[in-house]
């Protein structure tokens, strides 16, 4: 009888869980998602604008479904499009990617790159992101160059360690952003300083939300800071949510938009579009964009 009760208790384990891995490799992780919030940083009697935001699309050649969803979201007609890096998973991503961004390049827009989309990804253990100092292991080299002229052939500005102006929606915009701190390619330094006092709104960017940048992009007076990196965790436990940030972010702050502690800054961080190649599921964190829609204080 003892027997017969642990075979049937290990059976229904398998079961479910089996059935839990189909369900986040071949349902949810193709159920895109549309976020919306709004975000107090305008000044006084100002007339709302909106951001899309998008990050880690991880374009694979043959993600026909996850382009179609992406280009969909010119019919939102946004201010401004923002995207914060690793768009792609293979050498061959760039058409891919142009599929699905192809309808919003005729909107204004910034973007900065994140490490998948300088290096392709690697096979890992996927516990070893519950590892504060592991190695990081870089893939085949990614056509970022062939990427970056396609967003700058379009118009949209570049803010991988820059500083620039940008007018969207009849605003001018104090934009800054850094390149992937994940990897060390970040340079805040050369470009930090306060918000122009000309601007109608100032707005930073990051692929990876590390505190040490946000605390200084805050310090600064960027009114909202977007990044991406975490994909909300991926894996989440319903109740309690991401595992794991593989940043120095809290598991609180993984996803959606927060107050940055000690300063009057938002940080809106979008847990993504896709996934690493090698891990394809999502499980309490599905794919998303974000709308967000800036309106007064």
């Amino acid at each position: 009888m003892r027997k017969r009760t642990l075979f049937r208790l290990a059976a229904g384990t398998a079961t479910v869980g089996a059935a839990t891995l189909a369900y986040a490799s071949l349902i949810e992780r193709n159920m895109f998602t549309l976020r919306r919030y709004d975000v107090p940083v305008l000044p006084a009697d100002a007339e709302p604008l909106r951001v899309l935001h998008l990050s880690d699309l991880h374009m694979m050649p043959d993600q026909a479904r996850k382009q179609r969803w992406v280009a969909s979201l010119a019919a939102l007609d946004p201010d401004l499009v923002v995207v914060t890096g690793d768009n792609m998973a293979h050498p061959d991503a760039v058409p891919g990617v142009l599929r699905a961004l192809q309808p919003l390049l005729d909107y204004p827009g910034a973007f900065v790159f994140g490490s998948n989309d300088y290096t392709g990804p690697v096979l890992k253990n996927p516990f070893t992101y519950f590892l504060p100092d592991r190695e990081y292991t870089e893939g085949v080299e990614l056509p970022y160059e062939e990427l970056r002229q396609v967003f700058t052939g379009a118009g949209w500005a570049d803010l991988n360690n820059v500083r620039t102006t940008l007018k969207a929606g009849g605003r001018q915009l104090d934009l800054v952003g850094v390149d992937d701190p994940h990897i060390e390619r970040d340079d805040y330094p050369s470009v930090a300083g306060a918000v122009s006092s000309s601007a109608d709104l100032s707005i930073a960017l990051t692929h990876s939300p590390e505190p040490r940048v946000l605390d200084q992009m805050a310090a600064d007076g960027f009114g909202l800071m977007l990044a991406g990196h975490t994909h909300g965790g991926q894996v989440c436990v319903p109740g309690f949510g991401a595992l794991v940030t593989n940043c120095g972010l809290p598991r609180s702050m993984a996803r959606g938009l927060h107050r940055w502690p000690g300063s009057d800054s938002w940080l809106h961080v979008s847990a993504g579009l896709g996934t690493h190649p090698t891990a394809p599921i999502r499980f309490a964190c599905p794919p998303e964009a974000s709308i967000l829609t800036l309106h007064p204080r």
